[in-house]
């Protein structure tokens, strides 16, 4: 009988089995790995949570559990002695972690279950939320006392007031036993007490300003603690009975000032700063809060703020002050001004009535006794007079010219003249003088210049006889010449006249009158000298006395109110010189024949009207006798009378012109009035030494048929006689 074996057979591994084994214990080590990684992420964020610890050992205790699990992968089969050391080593562990783990369990347990864990949670959110409350309800506590006291400081301008208010309501919100403003002395040495809120120490009160604590406070924008024995918190009287509360100090900025002068302010040149200065109650155990000194830092900046509006506002009041100051004196000065002025051109106008009076006597007269058989010395004799006298009438006319230029009341008289005719006339007026001097006088106007132009024909005449006569009275010797030709717009900007800007247009040109001469010239040195007003240069003024020095100096502001330039060049002394001007001249409108301007015509040589009744009305004897005479020599029936009463009794109609320097206005209408038909009633000229412009419109208005002003001299009371008879009226 065979022996039996009790011991079975090992079965064959399935291989079905041990592969859902693999793959199981995959798995669990994948979960086991997976849990720790959970707990660790609960840990970190769980901030109520209190036994951490115990996660750690339950996290060891899977992660060993997990290792475990993956080696067995490497155990289905025949594996090494190292693999059964490693495994034995993992379960030895797994098995002390596993069993430190169940008797933590068995004291913790109990704990947790007494422990409630949703109650600490809540209790400890809630603080939490009551600080983050008070934190917000501080913040609004501070803006609002912010905004009271920004909106006190700021309801005035008043600097003093500021900072009174800024100390109070400081005082009032913090609870402060004292607060202070230091302000910097002008010398910027020291700081000053300046304002306090009990006034428990004097104002006036001074400390050095290189003080520690001080420049601690001013180096930087924040609130510092600093020292109750510091010079600045001394603040109360000294007494040993009490503790001092905390002091605090901050910088406030004052506004950076150069040229401001504020009262006792200082004359700041670099940035400086106030210093103000905070006390807590003494005998307290109250602290500074960090909201508090936000609170103070923020009133700071505000206060430096409205320091710097009221020092600009009281800077703008003391300049307005003193503008209005200057204004009224500015004003006073002008009336003074406007009243020399009115009492030097009444002085002027009557100086001007009351010497041509006389002058037209002296004139009138001596151009008689001309025209006479006198010797060769009794001619020299009377031409000097007469010479003389027509350069007194001109220095009246340029005195009388030059202020009412510089006082702005003389205004072009711009009508429609014949342009070529002017320069004619101009240079048969010159003519005879340059022919004592054996001078040639030319001519030369441009073909594309204007016959007729729009402009003030009697003002751009004294211009241009004005520079000629200068031409001839300094040359002795050669030739002038006069030139005017339409200036082209590319010419009219000169180097020599940067200010000059002209602007042609359609109905207007630009004309350029130049007069060369080859007289004794100008040196370099006096050329800018001779528009200036009692000016000569010194090379002529030794060799040609006489003149006063008035033509170029009213030319150039005739030429200006023309909106032209006038210079004057010249090579040297003795190289002659050449006077050079633009002046702005209109198109005239189209206008048919009839209605063109007269040409004047010169009367005849030795002309004379015999026949011709006249009536000469004068209230001034010797006037009256010199106007007689000329009209006499000039073949006139002559009656005279001294006044428009004993006209209105002589007049006949047989008198065909009426000379009168009385009130033109009653006599030209009680004479119109007398005489009903047209060709009856005389020609009326006004012989009058007033220049007023207005006063000869109003005569012309009221029927007079000229002006003629005096001085008269027998050539002059020629020509407004032929004018007169021939166009019935006189243009002088």
């Amino acid at each position: 009988m065979d022996s039996c074996n009790c011991i079975e057979p090992q079965w064959p591994p399935d291989e079905l089995l041990m592969k859902y084994q693999y793959i199981s214990d995959f798995f669990i080590a994948l979960a086991y790995f997976s849990i720790p990684l959970e707990l660790i992420y609960f840990v970190k964020k769980s901030a109520v949570f209190p036994y951490k610890w115990v996660f750690v050992q339950f996290g060891a205790f899977i992660v060993l559990c997990g290792a475990t699990h993956l080696i067995n992968l490497w155990t289905f089969n025949v594996h090494t002695r190292t693999v059964a050391i490693v495994m034995t080593t993992a379960k030895v562990l797994t098995a002390a972690v596993s069993c430190a783990t169940a008797l933590t369990l068995v004291h913790v347990i109990p704990d947790l279950l007494s422990v409630k864990t949703r109650e600490v949670f809540l209790k400890n959110k809630a603080a939490e939320l009551d600080r983050e409350m008070g934190i917000i309800r501080t913040q609004e506590e501070t803006g609002r006392h912010v905004r009271m006291l920004t909106h006190e400081i700021r309801s005035t301008l008043n600097r003093h007031t500021i900072l009174k208010t800024t100390l109070v309501e400081l005082g009032r919100t913090l609870g402060l036993e004292e607060c202070a403003l230091w302000m910097p002395t002008r010398s910027g040495l020291e700081l000053q007490l300046s304002y306090t809120l009990h006034h428990q120490n004097p104002v006036g009160f001074t400390v050095p300003i290189q003080s520690p604590a001080i420049n601690q406070v001013f180096s930087t924008n924040r609130v510092v603690k600093i020292s109750p024995n510091s010079p600045v918190a001394r603040l109360r009287p000294s007494s040993g009975k009490y503790m001092p509360g905390e002091v605090v100090a901050v910088r406030v900025p004052l506004l950076h000032l150069d040229n401001f002068h504020i009262h006792d302010w200082p004359e700041l040149s670099t940035k400086r700063y106030a210093l103000m200065v905070l006390m807590l109650p003494s005998d307290s155990a109250r602290q500074w809060h960090v909201h508090e000194l936000e609170l103070v830092e923020v009133v700071a900046d505000q206060v430096a703020v409205a320091l710097s509006h009221a020092a600009i506002l009281e800077e703008s009041m003391r300049a307005r002050d003193l503008l209005m100051e200057q204004n009224v004196a500015l004003d006073h000065a002008r009336r003074e001004a406007e009243t020399a002025v009115r009492a030097r051109n009444d002085f002027l106008a009557v100086m001007n009535h009351e010497m041509r009076t006389p002058m037209h006597a002296i004139i009138a007269l001596s151009s008689l006794l001309l025209e006479t058989d006198l010797t060769p010395e009794q001619r020299m004799m009377v031409e000097t007079i007469l010479k003389s006298s027509n350069l007194l009438a001109t220095l009246i006319n340029d005195v009388l010219d030059l202020s009412r230029l510089e006082d702005g009341s003389l205004e072009l008289d711009s009508a429609t003249f014949n342009l070529h005719s002017l320069f004619n006339e101009v240079l048969n007026l010159i003519k005879p003088v340059a022919s004592v001097k054996k001078l040639y006088v030319t001519l030369n106007l441009s073909s594309d210049l204007p016959e007729y132009a729009v402009g003030d024909e009697k003002r751009l005449m004294q211009i241009i006889l004005n520079i000629i006569g200068n031409a001839v009275k300094f040359s002795k010797e050669g030739s002038i010449s006069l030139s005017a030709f339409m200036a082209k717009p590319d010419s009219l900007r000169d180097p020599r006249a940067p200010d000059f800007f002209p602007l042609p247009g359609d109905s207007n040109f630009y004309m350029r009158v130049q007069v060369k001469d080859t007289g004794i010239g100008i040196s370099q040195q006096d050329i800018p000298k001779l528009f200036t007003k009692f000016a000569e240069n010194q090379s002529t003024a030794s060799r040609n006395p006489g003149g006063s020095g008035l033509g170029l100096a009213i030319c150039k502001r005739f030429v200006n109110l023309m909106e032209g330039n006038i210079w004057i060049e010249s090579e040297g002394v003795g190289k002659g010189s050449t006077a050079i001007f633009y002046v702005k001249l209109g198109f005239p409108p189209r206008l048919n024949e009839s209605r063109l301007p007269y040409t004047r015509l010169l009367p005849k040589f030795g002309q004379t009207f015999p026949g011709l009744k006249v009536i000469v009305i004068d209230d001034k004897g010797v006037s009256r006798i010199a106007t007689k005479e000329i009209l006499v020599h000039l073949g006139c029936d002559v009656t005279t009378v001294s006044s428009g009463d004993e006209c209105l009794q002589v007049i006949t109609k047989d008198h065909k012109v009426i000379f009168m320097d009385v009130d033109g206005y009653n006599v030209a209408r009680l004479v119109h009035d007398q005489f009903l038909k047209q060709h009856e009633k005389p020609l009326i000229i006004a012989v009058t030494s007033n220049t007023d412009r207005t006063a000869k419109e109003s005569l012309l208005k009221v029927g007079l048929n000229g002006v003629v002003l005096k001085p008269v001299s027998v050539e002059k009371m020629r020509v407004a006689l032929a004018e007169l008879l021939e166009h019935k009226q006189v243009l002088q």
